[in-house]
């Protein structure tokens, strides 16, 4: 399999997975404002939507949409720990996060990286962000993870989006659930192994 990313982007989930799981794989880096990869190639021939993630499989389809691939990683490789099975009540627990991290937080940082925009709209949307963090921090008391225990798809698609926070003004040291998941989820192996890679 071939994973287009970009680092620090919300590629940085798949990667993590990819990491998790084991599976072959190789990487293709992105740069995004050009769109661009690595050796030239217009990543439009590749993603006509321009962003990463895209997971290529070994039979040549692509993958868009992080949650999505997510869910193909653990599936391919039969990790119900990161996507437990299709049916039950665990993974429809992790798609839940999946869907509030995609439409919640990660959408809400995008107006943050839009030079367009001017201070006063961006402190509206970072307001807004911190509120939203102050949540999943308050659903992270006492828990490891998102959903308990086990680390899932949603903790490193969580991991990613928060780590954006410095790059936009937006302050969550004091969110202490939020920082102590934070540095448990950037000790696994897995993770240190994805933004090695990505540096």
């Amino acid at each position: 399999m071939k994973l287009y990313f970009a680092p620090g982007a919300c590629s940085l989930a798949p990667h993590i997975l990819l990491k998790e799981t084991g599976l072959p794989h190789t990487l293709v880096k992105v740069n995004t404002g050009k769109h661009q990869t690595q050796d030239g190639t217009d990543f439009y021939t590749i993603n006509p939507k321009g962003y990463v993630p895209v997971l290529e499989l070994d039979d040549g389809q692509r993958l868009t949409e992080g949650p999505v691939i997510a869910q193909y990683i653990a599936d391919h490789s039969g990790r119900e720990d990161l996507m437990p099975a299709a049916g039950t009540i665990a993974r429809y627990r992790v798609m839940e996060w999946q869907g509030y991290i995609t439409s919640e937080l990660h959408k809400s940082f995008s107006p943050l990286f839009n030079p367009a925009l001017d201070a006063a709209a961006k402190a509206v949307f970072v307001a807004l962000l911190r509120k939203k963090f102050g949540w999943v921090s308050q659903q992270l008391q006492d828990k490891a993870s998102l959903t308990g225990d086990g680390f899932t798809a949603a903790d490193a698609y969580l991991f990613t989006v928060a780590g954006w926070g410095k790059h936009v003004g937006l302050d969550l040291s004091d969110l202490e659930p939020l920082q102590a998941y934070l540095e448990r989820i950037a000790s696994r192996p897995a993770v240190q192994a994805a933004l090695a890679a990505e540096t």
